[in-house]
């Protein structure tokens, strides 16, 4: 898989049991250089970082950074996981020079970690303000400690230097503007920061906010389904997702295949959730500009899949519908002609929208040719999901690395050509033409049978046994308590989300309740490329641009 790697730095790495090359920290650059330059692991996934100092084993220090890749087929994954030396400085050499998208990744793992990249271009922090003290995903950082942001953060330190390189001697003659939070149209707690000549946006920096509800924190004392209803609120336009994402990811790491009928019941609910997800960030691309009869006429069919979801679920926005093992309840009586409805209201609402659209001048002309990313800088900036197959990238993870019966199940990979706000609005229109396929199809050969593992130490007994025999009653309290008990393990899976790749990196201690939890969300490399691709656009093309990759503030700030 990685044999230029192995044989160059043969006996300066070992694999351990959990299958990671753990490297030295010296070498770090110039082993993920050689697997992108020599072994095609052309995709950085995702950097994190490990504080042992309370693990039940010893490690060689106390912490770690860890590198997830991917080759140029999408289908093998690499993990390397460096210990960093605390005497020699807690440091390790930024690969920037490598990936774009490791710019934001190595100032998270330094704001939550403290841990520093040496020769990164402006290590500062990303989640949390500048008056931060401490690094809040450290062991010893209390969870209940709050720290109150008093000052303003203007920004220029990180606009001037832009400005410079661009060739600005002086900016007095240029306007600075914020766009957002505080804006119908900044989607979220999202600060653009931008330098304006007339109406063309020559610089712009990005600030995600600060919504932080700590999601990764709270995971380290919560029993993994107690985590569950967390994950709702990453991406809550489509909450079932990173619910099946997170129980994916756990099931990997308890080497469990839930039942047929509950793989099923997720890929016809999480494929209804990504038709909502993607009818959201259409409908508010369109009523950004002006286009607000479109608007309903996508809204008013997401409404109706709320109705189906809440009777299932008990919730309309965050359903909590996932459990280790399986799914909370099966299908109710009645559910498939409520689908039908949906499914018509959805087509009906895509066919009118389409017929005001797609022929129309005003449209085009807002959206063709903005926000260009093409495919080579797609990947480099870490971009996933309909943002990268707009760029004409055809990565779904559906099918480079399929579950739940995916390879099953007849479906294309909606692909652009340009990878500008057309392709991307575009590719979500037959996305959600694709998902629905995979509804009909899944619904005709939906099997019979169990929706959740038949193993009393992962699921909850039946109500009858828990309050008519004790064995059921201590399997109930035990799980309840303790929580599914997962293995030593450190392990990295991820599916496709209605953004892109939704992956989850958990350590556990073989204990119910997980030593660490990192989610990779679509969103965060996404909104670290928007400055890049505002620049030389007019003013009114950054609601475009940022609207078409359909950042979800709860999964980018976490």
């Amino acid at each position: 898989m990685c044999s230029c790697f192995e044989e160059k730095f043969k006996g300066l790495f070992k694999k351990d049991k959990n299958n990671i090359y753990v490297i030295d920290q010296t070498f770090v650059k110039a082993m993920i250089k050689c697997l992108k330059e020599k072994d095609g692991f052309h995709f950085l996934a995702d950097i994190t970082a490990i504080d042992y100092s309370t693990f039940n084993k010893p490690t060689p220090s106390r912490f770690a950074v860890v590198y997830i890749l991917r080759d140029k087929e999408f289908k093998n994954v690499i993990t390397l996981k460096a210990f960093i030396d605390e005497e020699e400085g807690l440091h390790v050499e930024s690969i920037t020079e490598l990936f774009v998208s490791a710019d934001w990744a190595e100032r998270e793992v330094w704001d939550q970690y403290g841990i520093k990249f040496i020769n990164h271009p402006n290590l500062k922090r990303v989640l949390n303000h500048k008056e931060f003290v401490g690094h809040p995903l450290r062991k010893d950082y209390p969870k209940t400690k709050g720290q109150l942001c008093t000052k303003t953060d203007d920004l220029m330190d990180e606009m001037i230097p832009i400005l410079e390189k661009s060739g600005f001697k002086s900016h007095d003659d240029l306007m600075f503007l914020n766009l957002g939070p505080a804006h119908p149209a900044s989607h979220g707690t999202i600060r653009n920061f931008v330098a304006l000549d007339g109406e063309t946006i020559v610089a712009a920096v990005s600030e995600i906010g600060y919504l932080h509800r700590g999601f990764e924190k709270s995971c380290e004392d919560h029993t993994y389904n107690q985590i569950i209803p967390y994950t709702d609120r990453l991406n809550y336009c489509s909450a079932i997702l990173n619910n099946i994402a997170f129980s994916h990811a756990v099931e990997g790491m308890l080497d469990v295949t839930i039942p047929e009928r509950a793989q099923f019941i997720r890929v016809i609910i999480g494929e209804l959730s990504r038709i909502i997800d993607h009818l959201v960030c259409l409908a508010a691309n369109l009523v950004d500009m002006g286009a607000l009869t479109n608007y309903w006429y996508l809204y008013n069919p997401r409404e109706d899949v709320y109705d189906l979801l809440s009777k299932l679920t008990g919730a309309r926005l965050t359903n909590s519908y996932m459990r280790i093992g399986g799914v909370a309840h099966d299908f109710y009586d009645g559910f498939e002609d409520d689908l039908k409805g949906c499914i018509t209201s959805i087509e009906k609402g895509m066919s009118d929208t389409l017929g005001l659209i797609e022929h129309n001048r005003i449209f085009h002309d807002r959206t063709q040719n903005i926000g260009i990313v093409t495919a080579q800088d797609a990947i480099n900036y870490g971009f996933t999901g309909p943002n990268l197959r707009a760029s004409g990238v055809a990565y779904d993870l559906r099918k480079t690395d399929p579950y739940y019966f995916y390879d099953a199940l007849d479906f294309d990979i909606a692909v652009g050509s340009v990878g500008d706000v057309y392709d991307r609005m575009m590719v979500r229109f037959e996305e959600i033409r694709q998902s629905i396929r995979i509804i009909n199809q899944s619904m005709k050969i939906l099997p019979k049978g169990d929706i959740i593992v038949n193993d009393h130490a992962i699921a909850l007994p039946k109500k009858e046994n828990v309050y008519g025999n004790i064995e059921g009653l201590m399997n109930q309290f035990k799980l309840t308590i303790d929580g599914v008990k997962v293995p030593s393990k450190e392990y990295y899976r991820a599916v496709e989300g209605a953004n892109g790749e939704l992956g989850f990196f958990i350590v556990s201690d073989g204990s119910g309740t997980p030593y660490k939890v990192k989610v990779r969300p679509p969103c965060f490399p996404a909104m670290a490329a928007l400055p890049i691709m505002l620049k030389g656009h007019m003013l009114a093309d950054s609601v475009l641009c940022l609207g078409s990759l359909n950042i979800i503030a709860g999964e980018l700030d976490r």
